[in-house]
């Protein structure tokens, strides 16, 4: 049984990694708090669901889809909306985020109400070594993985990558380097918004979707980004792994109604012990 909870942890702490990669991304970089981050997680799971169930597309090519086009929304949100304060005290972003998400999620539940709508898959399960492994949780693990492995490579070795990196060390240097840097924002914000729909979407292959969840993933994607490091790819990836682990032992030992609150009573000892999280570089950002 100690084998098949550490198999459950490893699962969803995957889909927690690419959930909250956007969520640090961004911060890094713009070094503003995306409120919006869960929503857009919500809509990405919306439009996972949508096109497969009206399409007859199949979940996979639904959710590229969604990371598609929830990459122009974020683009275009960045672009024209917080670009304009995104030199403002961090206050200041943070509360317009938060208004805006307001907004999308009514919208949200005018559109589509609080029913929760899921994609309804059963492939079925295989076992390895005695653990039962869900098909489609290790579909949206995959799907999880290799987008976040994807964009760690593209930061390390494009040149759009690199430049994203010079504008988060130092702004003024990069602009001084020919730079571009309200439009490295607007790519760095478009793909923080497309991880967040990836993660939607491979959220739609496990689990219901509501847009009441939003607040659900906005409060994970801290805990991860704290626990693993804000700021670092690495980290959510950590973080990730870390509070899916946590959650899956918790389950058992207090029950699955106290799993959330294991996780932030970590995240709490975590910033007394070693603010910088786990993997992250003190005095780094």
């Amino acid at each position: 049984m100690l084998a098949q909870y550490i198999a459950n942890g490893l699962l969803i702490g995957s889909l927690y990694a690419c959930l909250a990669v956007g969520f640090s991304l961004i911060y890094g970089v713009l070094s503003i708090i995306n409120v919006m981050h869960g929503t857009f997680v919500v809509l990405g799971a919306y439009i996972t669901i949508y096109c497969s169930q009206y399409l007859g597309i199949s979940p996979l090519i639904a959710a590229l889809i969604g990371c598609a086009i929830m990459f122009v929304f974020g683009y275009l949100t960045q672009r024209f909306l917080i670009n304009e304060v995104v030199a403002a005290p961090i206050f200041i972003s943070f509360t317009l985020t938060f208004g805006f998400d307001l907004l999308l999620n009514n919208a949200m539940i005018h559109a589509f109400t609080a029913t929760p709508r899921s994609l309804l898959l059963d492939y079925g399960s295989i076992t390895v070594a005695g653990i039962s492994l869900s098909v489609a949780r290790l579909g949206a693990m995959v799907l999880a993985l290799v987008l976040t492995g994807v964009l760690y490579w593209l930061l390390r070795h494009s040149q759009m990558g690199r430049a994203i990196i010079a504008v988060r060390m130092d702004r003024h240097a990069a602009t001084l380097l020919g730079i571009r840097v309200p439009q490295v924002y607007a790519i760095t914000f478009g793909i923080g918004t497309l991880m967040a729909a990836a993660a939607g979407g491979a959220m739609a292959l496990v689990f219901p979707i509501t847009p009441l969840l939003s607040g659900t993933f906005l409060g994970k994607s801290f805990v991860i980004c704290v626990l693993g490091g804000l700021g670092s790819v690495p980290g959510a990836l950590v973080g990730g792994f870390a509070l899916g682990l946590l959650e899956s032992f918790g389950a058992v030992a207090f029950g699955a109604q106290w799993s959330a609150t294991v996780g932030f009573a970590l995240m709490i000892v975590v910033l007394v012990l070693r603010p910088s999280g786990l993997v992250g570089r003190k005095g780094f950002e």
